[in-house]
C-alpha cells in the first residue's frame, strides 16, 4: 500500500505550518518554557507571507483581480505600443507564470503569430519533462508547474543553466550598463540563444528583465566581484 504523498501541490501550500522549536541555551533561570515559531521558514522567508497571500486570495475569491490579470493589462499592451506592434516573440522567466501568460495571452491576441518563450533553470527542468533540482537562479523555477501559467501560451520553454545566468547578468552590467539579477541574466541569455537562431534573422525579441540587481549584492552574482576587493592590497 503506497504512502501518503507528502509532495505540495503548489508553493501556496508551504505558506503557514512553520515548525517551533525549544530554546535550550538561552534560557538559564527561566522557569517556562519557551518555543520558537519559526516564520523565516515560509516560503519567502517572512510572517508577511501569510498576509500577502491572505490579501490575494481574498481577492480573487471576490472577483477583484484575476491571475496574470495585471500584466494582460498593462506589460502586454506596453511592448505591443513600444514596438510600434512590430515585437515578433516575447522571452520571460517562468516564476510564478503570471507575466508570460499575461502579457503572452495578450500579444497572441494581437497577432497569433508572435511566440511565447518561457525560462527556466536548466538544473530543474520541470517544464520540459525533467525533475526538480537545486539550481541559483532565484525567481523562477520553483520545481512545480504553477497554477497561474497557461502552458498552452508557450511555443518553448529554454532552459538556462545558472552559471549562463550569472555570466550574462554580469555582462549585462558591464556591457550594457544594466544592473539586474540572476533571473534577468537567466532571460536574456534565452533571448541571445533565440536570437542567434536562422529562422529569426530580423525579427524583435522582447525579454522582460523583471528586477534590479542592488538586491544582489550578496548573492552569488557578486562572489567573484567581492572576493576581488577583500584581496586587493592597501597601499
Amino acid at each position: 500500500m503506497e504512502g501518503k504523498c507528502d509532495i505540495a501541490k503548489d508553493v501556496t501550500e508551504l505558506i503557514g505550518n512553520t515548525p517551533m522549536v525549544y530554546l535550550n541555551n538561552l534560557v538559564d533561570g527561566c522557569v517556562a518554557r519557551i518555543a520558537a515559531k519559526l516564520e523565516m521558514m515560509e516560503p519567502c522567508s517572512s510572517v508577511k507571507d501569510r498576509i500577502g497571500y491572505s490579501m490575494i486570495k481574498d481577492a480573487e475569491e471576490k472577483g477583484l483581480i484575476t491571475p496574470g490579470k495585471i500584466h494582460y493589462e498593462t506589460t502586454g499592451p506596453e511592448i505591443w505600443k513600444g514596438s510600434t506592434e512590430k515585437v515578433d516573440a516575447l522571452v520571460a522567466g517562468i516564476g510564478t507564470g503570471g507575466t508570460v501568460t499575461g502579457a503572452g495571452q495578450f500579444l497572441k491576441e494581437k497577432n497569433p503569430n508572435i511566440k511565447v518563450y518561457g525560462v527556466e533553470p536548466a538544473e530543474s527542468p520541470v517544464l520540459n519533462g525533467g525533475k526538480p533540482g537545486s539550481h541559483k537562479i532565484q525567481g523562477i523555477g520553483a520545481g512545480i508547474i504553477p497554477p497561474i501559467l497557461d502552458v498552452n501560451i508557450l511555443d518553448e520553454v529554454v532552459p538556462v543553466s545558472g552559471e549562463e545566468s550569472i555570466e550574462t547578468a554580469k555582462l549585462l552590467a558591464l556591457k550594457e550598463g544594466l544592473l539586474v539579477g540572476i533571473s534577468s541574466g537567466a532571460a536574456v541569455a534565452a533571448a541571445i540563444k533565440i536570437a542567434k537562431r536562422p529562422e529569426n534573422a530580423g525579427k524583435l525579441i522582447v525579454v522582460i528583465i523583471p528586477s534590479f540587481g542592488e538586491r544582489y549584492l550578496s548573492t552569488v552574482l557578486f562572489d567573484s566581484l567581492r572576493q576581488e576587493a577583500e584581496n586587493m592590497a592597501v597601499e
